[in-house]
């Protein structure tokens, strides 16, 4: 079996666990029933409100969003799943600054925890530029269980890999 690559920080017991249940044809099963229904969030005016009723919550006084798209450029194998740009422009003498958020359109048909949670990862890059422990309690501060849906996610990822 090729190398587990979305678990390759995990320890050698949890990717022996993960292979026993790819090699029972399982594992689309179990996210499937972990998961159920992709969420509804098709378009990318719906992905902005969406977006940004998320940064509304939990980000109020950050930077205000420029753009949120579904960017099929995103190479998802080479571990992109979503992007964040801050651009500044002089408008006479002031500065604006606005930010930009690519998802991976990967997440179009994914479960609505996997949006969220890479929704929360890219928001919280608005505070915390690097993934430190900062980053990640915010990360956990807006969605709790983050770290489960991080995990759960690459095997997601792990699945639509083994089906290509």
């Amino acid at each position: 079996m090729p190398p587990l690559k979305y678990l390759a920080g995990y320890p050698e017991n949890v990717q022996a666990r993960v292979r026993e249940i790819i090699a029972q044809d399982r594992l689309g099963t179990v996210l499937a029933e972990k998961y159920g229904q992709p969420h509804a969030v098709r378009s990318d005016g719906q992905l902005y409100e969406y977006v940004q009723g998320i940064k509304d919550r939990h980000l109020r006084k950050s930077v205000p969003l420029g753009k949120v798209v579904y960017d099929a450029k995103l190479q998802v194998m080479k571990h992109a799943l979503g992007t964040h740009t801050a651009i500044s422009r002089v408008q006479g003498s002031r500065l604006k600054a606005s930010r930009e958020i690519r998802i991976a359109t990967v997440f179009r048909e994914a479960p609505a925890e996997f949006l969220e949670m890479i929704v929360v990862h890219e928001l919280a890059h608005f505070r915390e530029s690097d993934h430190n422990k900062a980053f990640y309690q915010l990360c956990t501060h807006m969605a709790p269980d983050y770290h489960q849906w991080e995990f759960d996610l690459r095997l997601y990822l792990t699945d639509l890999d083994q089906r290509q």
